[in-house]
């Protein structure tokens, strides 16, 4: 692990910070603390992703960022233990994935887990009206939100304004994401899904 501006040795709880997972070479937020295996100018912390968790105290973080990462590992029930961990009482998690449909994903040998709608249900209270199996004991997220993205990318721009009316469409109320992703997602493919989560008060 490699530890850039020596950031792990001055965190503590009274010190709120956002963390972005797997920040890559383009990190998003410029302020939160990059976080990735490979070691980009971007990045300040350079390491395996649970290495670098558990040296980050309980409660010390406000928000956490990740963007097309969490497809990246298996071990999804850890990583969100220690998220849950390291966020403060009121903080949140961010999460944007490829959809299960994207017709890209399983072109990456590196992406070991695949998400759809429902996927933070099975880890999270949500107010779909399709319910999935509960496999906790209790949750430790709540779901705040969460929203089909449809794109394509450059040069594309027809296709691409098409695939926002199809995002707006289906993203117009739960029942509407509910129809696609149970009858349309193999005909209209869908690009990515991002969710936000609030962390629960409830002991791990």
């Amino acid at each position: 692990m490699n530890d850039k501006k020596n950031i792990l040795n001055n965190l503590d709880k009274s010190s709120k910070i956002s963390i972005e997972l797997g920040c890559g070479p383009n990190k998003k937020h410029f302020h939160a603390i990059g976080i990735d295996i490979l070691d980009y100018d971007c990045v300040d912390i350079v390491g395996d992703i649970f290495d670098v968790m558990e040296k980050i105290p309980s409660g010390s973080v406000d928000i956490v960022y990740t963007y097309h990462f969490l497809e990246h590992i298996e071990e999804i029930d850890k990583l969100l233990n220690e998220i849950y961990r390291v966020l403060s009482d009121s903080g949140k998690l961010n999460v944007i994935v490829p959809h299960f449909s994207n017709p890209f994903y399983y072109s990456d040998l590196t992406h070991k887990t695949s998400f759809g709608l429902y996927s933070f249900a099975y880890y999270s209270e949500s107010s779909f009206k399709r319910k999935v199996p509960s496999y906790k004991k209790e949750f430790l997220y709540k779901q705040d939100s969460v929203r089909l993205v449809f794109k394509s990318y450059p040069p594309r721009y027809l296709r691409h304004g098409f695939k926002k009316l199809f995002e707006y469409l289906f993203n117009i109320n739960i029942f509407m994401q509910e129809f696609y992703e149970e009858n349309l997602p193999y005909l209209i493919p869908c690009y990515e899904v991002s969710y936000t989560l609030s962390r629960k008060k409830n002991k791990l």
